[in-house]
């Protein structure tokens, strides 16, 4: 017959998990690598200072977070936490969106400068976050770091800024791209001091910040696979009408063709930078005495 042929199929019960399970997972629990897919347990990839344990993918840290793995325990001392962002152009929404990206980040602008110690060593640091409106600069952002430079001239000390940033701030028009000449300035009188300036470039570091203070360095650092530029790929590609490598803007292209003088893992970023300072002072001083 012909219900012999076709035999019904076996029906089997689908048990979903009871909504109170899900809520049992804490969230924050485990990560995506975006390089290779893997999933990675949140504890595991701190204990690797957040860089992928089977390619070596760095993911994006937050500046606190920076700031812990790079100085001193207890060393660092915070500059300037009382400027704020103002709205000279009167965008809309602007300082509605900033009021909204400092209570979910904790911070006040899209960088933190102080002082602090590396292996004992005495530095002054800006360290950028990406997520503060992807670490844009605007005028607190130069006005910080400017500040941050001038109390190195003034102390003596070496600088180092490490860049994140998708460039100048667009709703500070011409008041953001002015930092790029105010921040310039002032390295300029830091290196007439005769003093170091480590410049650190992590993922991303473009447009304006690209085209300034991030490619002044004496010495110029970069993290494994950083895209660094200045014009986005597609916007470069639709301008000369040309495929661009792969591998175009990533640090080991920029490395191979003379833009940076090394690519640094994040694990061994401390204690070459603790070398550079070493070869760079003499009894706790720089060489510019």
């Amino acid at each position: 017959m012909l219900k012999d042929l076709f035999p019904k199929k076996k029906r089997y019960a689908t048990i979903a998990p009871h909504p109170s399970a899900r809520d049992k997972v804490p969230e924050g629990l485990m990560n995506k690598c975006k390089n290779c897919s893997e999933i990675l347990l949140s504890k595991e990839l701190d204990k690797h200072m957040k860089t992928c344990p089977h390619c070596g993918y760095h993911f994006t840290l937050s500046a606190p977070e920076r700031i812990a793995m790079t100085v001193d325990e207890d060393s660092f001392e915070e500059f300037d936490t009382e400027l704020k962002t103002a709205d000279p152009l009167s965008f809309p929404d602007y300082l509605q969106k900033v009021e909204k990206v400092i209570e979910a980040t904790g911070l006040t602008e899209a960088v933190i400068t102080g002082r602090g110690a590396i292996h004992g060593k005495p530095v002054v640091l800006g360290v950028m976050d990406a997520r503060f409106i992807m670490g844009s600069m605007g005028s607190v952002v130069g006005e910080k770091l400017s500040r941050a430079i001038e109390r190195a001239v003034a102390e003596n000390l070496p600088m180092l800024i490490f860049s994140v940033s998708g460039g100048a701030r667009m709703q500070e028009g011409i008041l953001s791209l002015m930092q790029m000449a105010k921040v310039s300035a002032a390295l300029s009188r830091h290196q007439s001091a005769g003093l170091l300036y480590i410049s650190i470039m992590t993922n991303p570091t473009t447009g304006g910040v690209t085209a300034s203070f991030a490619m002044q360095g004496d010495i110029h650092l970069a993290e494994p696979g950083a895209i660094i530029g200045f014009a986005g790929r597609r916007v470069i590609e639709q301008t000369i009408r040309q495929k661009l490598p792969d591998e175009f803007q990533t640090a080991e292209f920029v490395l191979q063709h003379g833009m940076i003088d090394r690519v640094v893992h994040r694990k061994d970023m401390r204690a070459t930078l603790s070398t550079i300072l070493s070869l760079h002072t003499k009894g706790g001083e720089d060489f510019g005495d």
